[in-house]
This record gives C-alpha cells, sequence and structure tokens, in this order.
C-alpha cells in the first residue's frame, strides 16, 4: 500500500469495501449517495496511507473512521444539504428495511454486539457514530448534560472495546 502498488490497492478494495460501504450506507442512508463516497473514501484512504501509525491503532479501525467522518462530512455539506431541499417528498422518504445494513456489511455481527449494550449506551453509539451527532448536540437532543453524555460516551466505548476484543 505505502508503494502504491496497483495489487496493494485490489488487496485493500476486496477486503474492506464491503465493510466500509455498510458504514457510509448506515450513516447515509442512500444507495446512490454511499457510492459516491465510498469511492472518495478510498482515494482518501489510498492518498493518505502514509499517515497510517500502527502505533495508534488498527488499520482497519483508521479506515472505518475515515469513511464514517467523510459521510458524516457529506451529509453536513451544503451541496447535500440544497440537494435535499429539492428533492420531491416520495425521493426523500427512504424505506429504511431496504436501506439497513444487510449481514454482508456487518461481517463480524456488530449490530448483535452493540444490542448487548445498555439502552441508553445504545442510543449514544447510534446517534455519535451511525447519525454523526456531536456530543454537545447529543447533549441538546437528550436534554442531558454535556459531561454526563461525555462521561457515558466514553463508558459505551470502553464497554464495546471490551466486548469486541475478541474480534481483533
Amino acid at each position: 500500500m505505502r508503494q502504491k502498488s496497483e495489487s496493494g490497492f485490489h488487496h485493500l478494495y476486496d477486503h474492506y469495501s464491503g465493510a466500509l460501504y455498510g458504514v457510509i450506507l448506515r450513516i447515509v442512508q442512500s444507495k446512490e449517495y454511499t457510492e459516491e463516497i465510498i469511492q472518495d473514501v478510498f482515494m482518501k484512504i489510498w492518498n493518505s496511507i502514509h499517515q497510517y501509525d500502527t502505533a495508534k491503532g488498527r488499520f482497519y479501525t483508521w479506515m472505518i473512521n475515515i469513511a464514517r467522518n467523510t459521510a458524516i462530512d457529506y451529509l453536513k455539506s451544503k451541496s447535500f444539504q440544497n440537494e435535499l431541499k429539492n428533492q420531491s417528498l416520495p425521493d426523500f422518504v427512504y424505506n429504511n428495511a431496504e436501506l439497513s445494513t444487510t449481514n454482508q456489511s456487518d461481517f463480524i455481527g456488530f449490530k448483535n454486539v452493540l444490542e448487548t449494550l445498555d439502552s441508553d449506551k445504545q442510543e449514544l453509539i447510534e446517534l455519535a457514530y451511525y447519525q454523526g451527532y456531536t456530543q454537545s448536540e447529543i447533549s441538546e437532543k437528550l436534554n442531558m448534560p454535556l459531561g454526563t453524555v461525555k462521561t457515558k460516551m466514553r463508558n459505551a466505548l470502553m464497554r464495546l472495546k471490551d466486548l469486541l476484543k475478541d474480534y481483533q
């Protein structure tokens, strides 16, 4: 990958595109937008591979963060917001059952792991990582002090880390 070989890119895409697609789809809830974003994500990964540091975490986690941040940035972009305003109602209302992530994109069973958390922790993870809310926005939405949100989010992430340790 760091040598920018074509076979490295193919390996990266073949092994990680399904998982990253699922993460993006869960956030933007549109197959059309997900297909656009996944291209951007792989270009960002390819162009910034030199920034990946094995001492800071796993490669997969690094890529998921790029995918998540790219999807959230896309949702918050002015062009996307303007496009939403210009869509007719039937195009804007999505069928959640059709667009929900499939078992292919949830290959480690993350949904099942997430469901083992307390409901308040599940909600925080859902809001922050799948809907793109900041901790301040979560605080406002849930009418909860920011410090409480931060503490609960940290506890939720530590619990998830513990639950996911077997998947490394």
